[in-house]
C-alpha cells in the first residue's frame, strides 16, 4: 500500500462484527481479515487484542469478561464492519447487530456487507400470502418485507452485496472522498440531537417484535396500563417520536428511514429499555431488538430483558453436544456461558423468565428499588 494512503487510513480503527466467531476454524478467517484492513494500513480493535482471564468457574463471569472486552474495543474504534450473513434462522447473528446499535449510540462509521441483498420476502423460506397479506411461518406479518434486513439495520449502515474486501474498498473510497470534499470546503453534516426531553416520571421503552403483530396497538395498550401501575410512562415502537418526519412518498425505503428515527429517537428519549428478547425466525432476538438494545446499553440506560424460555444456549440451541463442542448442523457452536442467549445481551442486563408481561414489569420493578 502507498505510503500516504496508509497515512490516511492509518486514522481509523475498524472494529469487525460477525458470526465468525461461532464457525469452526472463524478465528482464522477473522485473521485473515484483520491482515487485510492491516495491509491498508487500517488499525484494528479486537476483543482478542487483550488479554482475557477465562479460567472463571463460573461461566457467566467468562462471558462478562468478555462482554466488557468487547466494550472497551468498541470505544477504541472508529467504524464498524458488519457480516450480515443469516445465522441460526432468517437474520443476522443477534450479537453483531447489538455491537452494531453500540457503534451508532458513539456515531462512528457504520458498513455492512451480504452475500444477498434481495428484499426479505425473496429470502424467507416459508412465506404465505393470506388475505391479501404475507406471513411467515408462525402465521405473523412478515415486516420490512420490501427490505432486505431490519429497519435499524437499513437505517444505520452502509449496506454493500459483497464481501468483506468488498465492504473495505467502499470504506476506503468514502474516507478518500471526505478528504477530498474538506479541501472543496464542503461539509457532511453530523447527526444532530435534540434537547432531553422534560419528562415527570421514569420513561420505559418496550423493545420487542410486537410492532410487527397485526393487532401491536390493542398488545402495547395494555402493557402501557401495566407499566402505568408501576409508575412508568412510556414509548413504545408505535408512537410517534419527536420531530418524526413525514414520509413524502410512500416507497419502503422512507418508510424505513421514518421507522428507524423513531426507533432511535426513542432510545434517546428513555431512562429504561425493557426488550423482548424472544426468538425470532430462528433462535436469535428479532434484529430491531438487538440494535435497540446494544445502542442503550452504549448511551446508558437500564436494560431489561426477558424470554419465554431461559434454558442455557446449550440445551435450548439444538447441537451435537460436548463431543462436537455443542456445534449445531452447520458447525456453529452454541455458546457455553450458562446465559439463555448470546453474551452481548446476558452480561449487559437481567433477562427475566416470564410468561405474562405483568411478571416482567414486576421484576423489573424490583430491580429498580
Amino acid at each position: 500500500m502507498y505510503d500516504d494512503a496508509a497515512k490516511l487510513f492509518a486514522r481509523e480503527k475498524l472494529y469487525l462484527a460477525g458470526p465468525e466467531c461461532f464457525y469452526t476454524n472463524g478465528y482464522t478467517l477473522w485473521d485473515a481479515m484483520r491482515r487485510k484492513a492491516e495491509y491498508y494500513g487500517f488499525g484494528v480493535s479486537m476483543p482478542s487484542d487483550h488479554p482475557l482471564d477465562l479460567s472463571h468457574e463460573d461461566l457467566r463471569e467468562n462471558a462478562r469478561e468478555i462482554f466488557q472486552n468487547c466494550a472497551r474495543c468498541m470505544n477504541e474504534s472508529t467504524a464498524i464492519l458488519v457480516d450480515l450473513e443469516t445465522f441460526r434462522g432468517a437474520e443476522p447473528d443477534g450479537g453483531s447487530i447489538y455491537e452494531l446499535g453500540m457503534a451508532y449510540a458513539r456515531g462512528i462509521r457504520c458498513y455492512a456487507y451480504t452475500r444477498d441483498k434481495r428484499p426479505m420476502v425473496w429470502k424467507h423460506q416459508g412465506v404465505t400470502i393470506r388475505d391479501g397479506g404475507v406471513y411467515d411461518v408462525d402465521g405473523r406479518i412478515l415486516p420490512y418485507q420490501d427490505l432486505p434486513f431490519a429497519t435499524a439495520i437499513f437505517g444505520t449502515c452502509k449496506i454493500l452485496e459483497g464481501s468483506f474486501d468488498d465492504c473495505l474498498q467502499l470504506l476506503m473510497l468514502d474516507i478518500e472522498q471526505e478528504n477530498k470534499s474538506a479541501v472543496l470546503g464542503i461539509h457532511t453534516a453530523g447527526r444532530e440531537e435534540l434537547p432531553p426531553l422534560q419528562k415527570k416520571r421514569p420513561v420505559v421503552y418496550l423493545a420487542g417484535p410486537e410492532r410487527y403483530a397485526p393487532d401491536a396497538e390493542e398488545v402495547y395498550a395494555r402493557m402501557k396500563r401495566v407499566c402505568a401501575e408501576y409508575g412508568y410512562d412510556v414509548l413504545t415502537p408505535l408512537d410517534r417520536a419527536r420531530e418524526e418526519p413525514d414520509v413524502v412518498e410512500d416507497n419502503p425505503y422512507q418508510r424505513a428511514a421514518v421507522e428507524f428515527y423513531r426507533y432511535q429517537q426513542h432510545v434517546r428519549d428513555c431512562d429504561i429499555i425493557v426488550a423482548n428478547l424472544n426468538d425470532f425466525r430462528g433462535y436469535e432476538p428479532s434484529n430491531d431488538v438487538s440494535f435497540e438494545c446494544g445502542m442503550g446499553y452504549q448511551l446508558g440506560k437500564k436494560l431489561f430483558g426477558y424470554m419465554a424460555d431461559t434454558r442455557i444456549m446449550k440445551e435450548r440451541i439444538p447441537n451435537y453436544g460436548p463431543e462436537r463442542e455443542f456445534r449445531d448442523e452447520c458447525g456453529r457452536n452454541a455458546e457455553n456461558f450458562d446465559y439463555p442467549i448470546n453474551l452481548m445481551f446476558s452480561a449487559s442486563m437481567p433477562i427475566f423468565q416470564a410468561s405474562d408481561f405483568s411478571g416482567v414489569m414486576e421484576q423489573v420493578s424490583r430491580e429498580l428499588k
